[in-house]
């Protein structure tokens, strides 16, 4: 009777306990993002400690007199960084965090990933030795508009104290580079050196510094060219017996894919999408060239062949272009009248108080692309966005008319959309006005040039161009060469496609000119993974938007997508969608 007791009173007990905790008030998750936002702001400056140089282009300019050299020590202290912050953010439950920091969370995340393979794995320190050049960031502190131009003046000469051993550490760094980057950097070296001796001796010409301040600057300025043109000529001299390829292998392509794109997509759908979109743009275009074929070939036989039918019209309508010397003007001339057709339609708005300078692309940026924008960072909001513009000076008659075909009268106008506005001039903008400075400083390259891509056919959705057939020829044909820079970069990296195969896909089954075809084989040699940037982040953008359009039906507004869409910063648009798609279910 007393064990029974004891059994009962347990029980008793037992059952109370249970109804005890029943009862109980949830526990509640405190709120991390106060102090989410806390660890966002030191991690950034801790960031700019060790990534001095990046932090100068995104207008941080604390550190613009530091030059690290790009040593062992130099990677330790990155991979130091990285795993200490991946340990940090395990304190943070990104679910529980709300969408602005669960986004940056994720974005960081990638970042600290990225840096540590790259410095394990990827090892382009030691075969790419273009990514040792530091003529851009000098350059910057002469065309800056931040501070005093004095000031600036004195951290370019503290910046340039270090430069020998910058260039001893490269020397170090670099085994069996490939020939591709190797020359590359000779060629983008050298023509760095007018920063150090023209462009230097301009900015002190002008400034209010005494003698012997300029004099202390141009000597060691003439110390830098020599050790630029002493990397230059170590490089010529370089016995390289067995030189690495400048092929990434799937292995690699395939990660650096995934942390450069952070893309919903992988690499393989991807490259099965483009695949799906030459075919859907061909069948466009031939229904094009075949109803434009008697105003430009009148009564010529069509050829049965329907690429090659296509090809001939477009290449009589390349026939009409600017001349070798008016193409940078042309390019100018343009920019009010895209503004005036924006404001027009309503669109999107276009800042006023936001600076566009188009320039001749400088001498150290060359040989990639032909076309580009430089950028302000967050921090200096107010400086000038430069277009730079590949100059044709120089060139052989027939590369220049072959270059001049391929930006004829149509396509320098959908160029001029796609750099400038409302491409990346104009995303780039809204990108520096996102209330993230994460979103705003790790952009996203696919985002961006997605943006600029989309830009190109919204446009032209929109009536630019007036509906012309040859206008709509010419954007597929652009449209064409987006799709096949994702083709071309994932075979030539991963599938081993040659030259001759590359031509015939650029020249052939894209219709470009020769020289432009020649360019991107030497960019797709010289950069991997970019060149799919481009129509992953159109794809996801267009899908993205007709995907609003149908949810949201008759309250779609076109102007407040662009608007919603860009204060995102330039985050992966799959975290962009996911933000935007959650806030219009609370509408």
């Amino acid at each position: 009777m007393k064990k029974l007791s004891i059994l009962l009173l347990l029980c008793i007990i037992i059952v109370s306990c249970n109804h005890t905790e029943v009862k109980q008030e949830p526990v509640k998750i405190a709120d991390l993002n106060p102090q989410f936002e806390n660890y966002k702001t030191q991690f950034i400056e801790n960031l700019w400690q060790i990534y001095p140089g990046w932090a100068s282009s995104q207008g941080y300019h604390k550190y613009d007199s530091v030059l690290t050299i790009p040593d062992s020590m130099e990677r330790y202290k990155e991979l130091r960084f990285a795993k200490a912050n991946l340990d940090s953010l395990k304190q943070y439950d990104a679910l529980t965090l709300s969408d602005n920091n669960k986004t940056d969370y994720y974005i960081i995340e990638n970042q600290l990933n990225s840096s540590i393979w790259s410095i394990n794995n990827l090892k382009s320190y030691q075969w790419n030795p273009s990514e040792y050049n530091v003529s851009g960031a000098f350059a910057d502190l002469l065309t800056g508009t931040y501070d005093k131009p004095d000031a600036r003046l004195r951290n370019f000469y503290l910046k340039m104290r270090n430069i020998n051993a910058y260039y001893q550490a490269a020397k170090y760094n670099i085994k069996n580079p490939t020939v591709e980057h190797t020359q590359l950097a000779i060629d983008q070296n050298l023509g760095g050196i007018a920063v150090f001796q023209d462009d230097l001796k301009d900015a002190l010409a002008k400034s209010k510094l005494s003698k012997q301040e300029k004099d202390k600057m141009e000597l060691l300025a003439k110390s830098a060219v020599a050790a630029i043109k002493d990397y230059a000529a170590w490089l010529k001299n370089l016995k390289n017996e067995t030189p690495r390829s400048f092929r990434l292998g799937k292995e690699l392509y395939a990660k650096k894919f995934e942390y450069d794109i952070q893309s919903g997509y992988s690499i393989d759908e991807i490259y099965a999408k483009a695949i799906a979109h030459k075919k859907e743009l061909h069948q466009k275009m031939f229904v094009l060239a075949d109803k434009l074929w008697s105003k430009y070939k009148g009564n010529e036989t069509k050829p049965d062949d329907s690429l090659r039918l296509i090809k001939q019209v477009i290449d009589k309508i390349s026939e009409t272009h600017v001349k070798p010397e008016e193409f940078q003007t042309a390019i100018e001339k343009q920019m009010p009248v895209l503004i005036k057709f924006i404001n027009d339609k309503n669109l999107i708005y276009i800042d006023p108080k936001k600076p566009l300078v188009v320039r001749k692309e400088p001498a150290y940026m060359g040989g990639v692309a032909g076309a580009s924008i430089s950028a302000p960072g967050p921090y200096d909001k107010n400086g000038n966005t430069f277009y730079n513009v590949g100059t044709l000076a120089g060139w052989k008659a027939d590369k220049a008319e072959s270059y001049l075909r391929e930006y004829n009268k149509y396509i320098l106008q959908i160029l001029n959309i796609h750099e400038a506005i409302p491409g990346h001039y104009t995303q780039l903008v809204y990108s520096n006005q996102s209330p993230s400075l994460i979103k705003s400083l790790f952009g996203n390259n696919a985002m961006i040039e997605g943006w600029a891509v989309y830009g190109e056919r919204m446009m032209l959705e929109n009536g630019y161009g007036n509906n012309e057939d040859e206008m709509w020829l010419m954007y597929y044909k652009w449209n064409l060469r987006s799709t096949c820079n994702t083709i071309l970069d994932y075979s030539v990296h991963t599938k081993n496609m040659d030259e001759d195969e590359a031509m015939d896909l650029l020249i052939r089954q894209a219709f470009q000119q020769k020289t432009e075809a020649e360019n991107k084989w030497k960019r797709v040699s010289v950069t991997q993974v970019q060149l799919c940037c481009y129509f992953t982040g159109y794809t996801e953008i267009y899908d993205f938007r007709e995907a609003m359009k149908t949810k949201m039906g008759d309250k779609f507004n076109l102007k407040q997508f662009h608007e919603k869409f860009l204060s995102y910063g330039s985050a992966p648009v799959k975290y962009i969608r996911e933000m935007m798609m959650t806030e219009s279910n609370n509408i």
